[in-house]
Order: structure tokens, then C-alpha cells, then sequence
């Protein structure tokens, strides 16, 4: 199990919010820290691998699970060094 120094819940938001909110969350922290991203919006499998390639940040992992009874998604961002 990967785990997270701080979690972003972006549950109910759909692209492209997701995203934005995750490069605002992912500037208050220091280098080497690793941001869960919470979303049930199925758009972040794909955007989110997009949006570190273009960051230089590093995509530690995804998992997949039921929460509030919805199909959601958990990413974990490593914040570049």
C-alpha cells in the first residue's frame, strides 16, 4: 500500500478540475512528498499520467475502490525533486 503525506479530495468534480486542483495542492509541497488524489472522475486514469509527464512529476501509483457508493479512483503524485 502506498502511502500518501497529504490527500486531495476531488470527489464530485469532473474534468478539468481534478487536474487544476491537484497542481495547486501539489505546490505547497515540498519535493519528494507524495499527494493521494481522491477522484471518481474515470478522466483522471488517463489525464493524470498525462499531466506528470508534462510536469516532470513522478506517478507512484493508482488503485481503484468504492467510496460514498461510487467507483473512485485513489493517484498518488510524487512531487518532483
Amino acid at each position: 500500500m502506498i502511502q500518501a503525506d497529504v490527500t486531495l479530495d476531488t470527489l464530485g468534480y469532473f474534468c478539468p478540475m481534478p487536474i487544476i486542483l491537484t497542481s495547486k495542492k501539489i505546490k505547497e509541497l515540498t519535493p519528494g512528498q507524495v499527494l493521494a488524489i481522491v477522484s471518481d472522475d474515470e478522466g483522471i486514469k488517463k489525464d493524470m499520467p498525462a499531466w506528470c509527464e508534462t510536469t516532470g512529476h513522478h506517478l507512484v501509483g493508482m488503485e481503484e475502490e468504492i467510496l460514498r457508493n461510487k467507483q473512485a479512483y485513489k493517484v498518488f503524485v510524487k512531487k518532483a525533486t
